[in-house]
């Protein structure tokens, strides 16, 4: 708005957020900056206006770009040694919807590699620190993007969530961070972890940010037949007055997290909303089913990073056994070969019945679960990640307890729902913290709305 009525300019913009970007580039943000294109966008946006041409509704907004979505412009690596060099022919569907609308991407944004993480520990780059405390973690598998956003380097960044990539980070950094309905956003043009979990999403300052983008990016593509048909907007919104709390979700929890989860259920009942208590036993199981389903989808996606076709390929090589085999152990990081291992395991002869179908089928369980839980509640509101951001390296050594970061994110990726983040409150030390609303699928539009209303509430 600000551009449009001629009181800043975007180039002002994107340089105001180039130098904030180097001004933190301790914390380890952006995988490479975009400059020179972003300020040559930014002049065509200007003189575009000066014309009085129309121009988009992000029309010079900076944003950052989680280093998984392919652009043309630098290189796409997914924070990967194997894809360090790839150079992408295409843009990614929400990328070209994005900059239609005229946003500029100031630069690409720090990620576990291959978003295989719950800290982006596990970049081939290294580690993003947290925006509130540099000796802990920023939380993954989208760390950068989220760090992005909260040191308001920019108004928005793209992510993207598998089992809580963008939701435990945002809450991580105090920002808001939205995972759709699983196919809402086209997923052409990103760099695949597991199919059926992937969902395209955004961080942002308040859901109403967010909003906008969602009715920018969200419809069916072509390119993309896991893609819906347009229905973002499409749904009525009326004033919810029944939220569920899944009963045993609060155990376990840090105790500054559970007092907000607590604090929260409070100023609900307080502003008249009915709290209604779910017994959802198959829930327990949603982690076990996710750390099957997801890394049989890894290894499968993964089985194209080859060193023969594109990225990198290792030296010294004397057979094709070599470029596979070479290529792979020095272009993968220990988590990818981990869940590679993990994948071809529950996929193999023997495995895949005891396995992988077992957890497929009790994903169905889960699903049905969820259909019944809000027959009796329009949302729900659960905590995001069992406790705030731990120190750097506390979890690298333990990928179990790593795991477990996951247990209250990944039933909604199993289930296809929405999910957004919101921040609720920091810890005695100053570490954010922050909760999640669930909605049912296509609830989209209608939940960020709920969010939209209790943030104006408090």
């Amino acid at each position: 708005m600000k551009i449009a009525n001629k009181t800043t300019s975007a180039v002002a913009l994107v340089k105001e957020a180039l130098e904030k970007a180097k001004k933190y580039e301790d914390y380890h943000i952006f995988v490479s900056l975009n400059e020179e294109a972003a300020l040559k966008k930014a002049k065509e946006i200007d003189d575009k206006i000066k014309k009085g041409e129309e121009v988009g509704a992000l029309a010079g907004v900076p944003y950052a770009c989680k280093d998984n979505f392919l652009s043309p412009e630098g290189n796409t690596t997914a924070s990967s040694k194997i894809l360090e060099p790839f150079h992408s022919p295409i843009t990614a569907t929400a990328i070209k919807k994005l900059e239609d609308a005229g946003a500029i991407m100031i630069g690409r944004a720090n990620l576990d590699s291959f978003a295989h993480g719950s800290s982006t520990e596990n970049s081939y780059f290294g580690p993003t620190k947290n925006s509130k405390d540099k000796t802990r973690v920023a939380g993954g598998s989208s760390g950068g993007s989220a760090v992005a956003v909260a040191l308001d380097i920019v108004e928005f960044a793209t992510g993207t969530d598998t089992g809580g990539s963008i939701r435990q980070p945002a809450s991580f950094n105090g920002v808001y961070g939205f995972k759709p309905t699983y196919g809402t956003i086209s997923r052409y043009g990103v760099v695949a972890m597991a199919s059926s979990l992937d969902c395209v999403g955004f961080f942002a300052k308040s859901p109403e940010d967010i909003d906008l983008l969602m009715s920018i990016t969200a419809g069916q593509d072509e390119n993309d037949m896991t893609t819906l048909p347009d229905f973002y907007g499409q749904e009525g919104y009326s004033r919810t007055s029944k939220v569920g709390i899944i009963k045993g979700f609060d155990q376990g929890l840090n105790d500054d997290i559970k007092n907000a989860y607590e604090q929260e259920i409070a100023k609900l009942k307080e502003k008249g909303y009915e709290i209604v208590e779910l017994d959802m036993p198959t829930l327990k199981y949603a982690l076990p089913v996710y750390y099957i389903i997801q890394p049989a989808e890894v290894a499968s996606n993964l089985s194209r990073h080859d060193g023969v076709r594109y990225g990198f390929r290792a030296e010294n090589i004397e057979s094709l056994a070599d470029v596979y085999g070479k290529s792979r152990s020095e272009g993968f990081m220990p988590e990818n070969k981990r869940r590679i291992m993990i994948g071809n395991f529950v996929l193999s002869s023997g495995f895949y019945d005891a396995y992988y179908l077992k957890a497929q089928q009790a994903r169905t369980l889960i699903i049905k679960e969820y259909d019944a839980a809000f027959e009796k509640c329009d949302f729900l509101l659960t905590p995001v990640s069992p406790n705030p951001a731990f120190k750097l390296g506390e979890k690298t050594s333990d990928p179990l307890s790593m795991y477990m970061e996951d247990v209250l994110s990944v039933p909604l990726n199993l289930a296809g729902l929405p999910g957004l983040a919101i921040p609720v409150g920091e810890t005695a030390e100053g570490l954010s913290l922050g909760l999640q609303i669930v909605g049912p699928r296509r609830s989209d539009k209608a939940l960020l709305a709920f969010a939209s209303q209790i943030k104006e509430e408090k």
